[in-house]
């Protein structure tokens, strides 16, 4: 259903126009003249107008230059009895998208409306894909508040536009790698197309070729039916591989034809599939060790890192903690009153934290700190959750033990507690978050729930 306008100086003829449209399930209303649509069209969002050219007041070529002239033009069809080439030609260059005369045949009509709000539709998804971007770069400017930041987004600015390029994004967990992933998709010339994440930590060793390639029915136990894998989905757009050092070796081999040849071949199938897609890997695994270890392959390595952009921990971009929690708290406080300012203390309490989840964890403090504060200001007071165990002492982090001790086993709790939250419950990504192994950290879990 279209929601239309019909604009005809002869109520008969409008009548006509809205049976004829409502029959077709759209919703239909009138307006007597250009002045009177103008109005409406400026108070309702409508996917179509249909308007005379002659009429009092204001005739349908003002009225179509007053609708091109507004922030989101609809789609205009011009529709009059005194047909001629030359106010064709002038409808179609004041930007009717179609012109149509008296007497009306009802198919016609039908099929050129339908053809209009096809227009209607583009316009709309175009809207949406710009407010999608003036989000990116939003979020683009949210990581952009340090020089250092500054500088990798004009960086990955300039390889976005090449549509092609493998990019490999680096850096530890809540730096914001999906961000600039985003920011280069959607500065590229594959924006209006999709931009697919797959999180490659997350997916078991028995299904990621099935997810990333797809699978024919009968592949296995379960494949039903035919499955289009995320390569095939994302073509024409990104694909953004996250935490593809945990991609099993296996499937880095698949992945590395994938990319050399543009071809994927569905789990249980024999035929080769073309696909268009420019792929953006991250990690915050040191990818040169992994291939030392037999973990990751080398030529998979070199076909990845085309184009690498690093983004640097919180701990060294000291000039962007506060106004990156400023920007949180203007971000929180849409949802939750009160003035929320930032007192000295609490602006030091923050700079002096070394922040090991990085971003989300700074986003997640000030969103605590918010609830806390109230009406008031965010003091020391609000920010004492945050472990004065973990202080920066100029770019590497101390730990200080405090004046009377502690138990070793409920601090040991507790950062397996945090890393956990940091990571969405990614015991992977928690596990390296804390230096260890995912086995060890998952034995080290039990043992401290022994112990409790």
């Amino acid at each position: 259903m279209a929601f239309i306008l019909i604009v005809d100086d002869e109520s008969k003829m409008r009548h006509i126009l809205k049976i004829m449209l409502s029959l077709e399930g759209h919703n239909v209303e009138e307006a007597q003249d250009g002045e009177t649509a103008l109005a409406m069209v400026r108070e309702k969002a409508y996917d179509l107008v249909v308007s005379d050219i002659r009429m009092p007041k204001m005739d349908g070529f003002a009225l179509l230059d007053h609708i091109q002239a507004m922030e989101v033009p609809c789609p205009v069809i011009i529709i009059t009895a005194y047909a001629t080439i030359d106010s064709a030609v002038e409808a179609m260059k004041r930007g009717a998208v179609d012109y149509i005369t008296k007497p009306l045949e009802e198919l016609h009509i039908i099929l050129t409306v339908e053809k209009a709000l096809g227009v209607s539709k583009i316009l709309t998804e175009n809207r949406e894909l710009k407010e999608q971007l003036n989000r990116s770069i939003g979020d683009a400017d949210l990581v952009c508040v340090s020089k250092a930041m500054e500088h990798l987004l004009e960086t990955a600015q300039k390889v976005a536009a090449k549509a092609d390029t493998t990019v490999l994004i680096t850096g530890e967990s809540g730096t914001g790698k999906e961000i600039v992933a985003r920011f280069i998709h959607q500065n590229s010339p594959r924006a209006q197309r999709r931009f697919v994440t797959v999180n490659c930590a997350a997916i078991t060793a028995s299904l990621v070729e099935s997810i990333l390639f797809g699978h024919e029915r009968g592949a296995f136990t379960g494949a039903d039916r035919r499955k289009q894998g995320f390569f095939e989905y994302a073509s024409g757009g990104t694909l953004f591989l996250d935490e593809i050092g945990d991609l099993p070796l296996e499937a880095q081999a698949k992945l590395l034809r994938a990319l050399q040849e543009k071809i994927v071949q569905r789990v249980g199938g024999n035929e080769p599939i073309e696909v268009d897609v420019r792929v953006v890997c991250a990690t915050n695994q040191d990818l040169d060790s992994l291939v030392k270890q037999g973990k990751f392959r080398s030529d998979l390595l070199y076909r990845v890192d085309v184009f690498p952009l690093h983004i640097p921990p919180l701990r060294d971009r000291i000039d962007a903690i506060v106004p990156l929690a400023e920007h949180f708290m203007r971000k929180f406080r849409e949802r939750l009153s009160g003035r929320h300012l930032l007192t000295q203390g609490a602006k030091r309490i923050l700079m002096d934290h070394a922040w090991p989840g990085n971003v989300r964890e700074l986003a997640n403090a000030v969103e605590r700190a918010v609830i806390l504060a109230g009406e008031e200001p965010i003091t020391t007071e609000h920010l004492s959750f945050l472990r004065t165990s973990t202080v920066r002492t100029g770019t590497a982090e101390a730990w200080k033990l405090p004046p009377g001790g502690l138990v070793l086993e409920t601090l040991e709790r507790d950062l397996i507690h945090q890393a956990m939250e940091m990571t969405g419950n990614n015991q992977s990504a928690a596990a390296r978050l804390l230096g260890i192994t995912r086995s060890k950290l998952r034995t080290r879990v039990k043992q401290l729930e022994a112990f409790s």
